[in-house]
């Protein structure tokens, strides 16, 4: 399976804003069986990218 495209969309505007504030993306996973993705930006950044496009922090990380 694919991401659906609002995710895909969803996936670059969040890769986008993490590289504006200079963070690494370390880990960027597709689950086919949850159909989320899971972004992980320099240590603590954790994202969760659902297959309707929204997106949440994990941890709540102070930007």
């Amino acid at each position: 399976m694919l991401p659906t495209t609002d995710q895909a969309l969803a996936c670059i505007r969040v890769c986008q804003m993490l590289s504006n504030l200079y963070k690494d993306i370390r880990l960027f996973p597709f689950d086919d069986k949850t159909r989320q993705v899971y972004i992980l930006a320099g240590d603590e950044v954790q994202v969760i990218v659902f297959s309707s496009g929204i997106w949440d922090f994990v941890n709540e990380p102070e930007l």
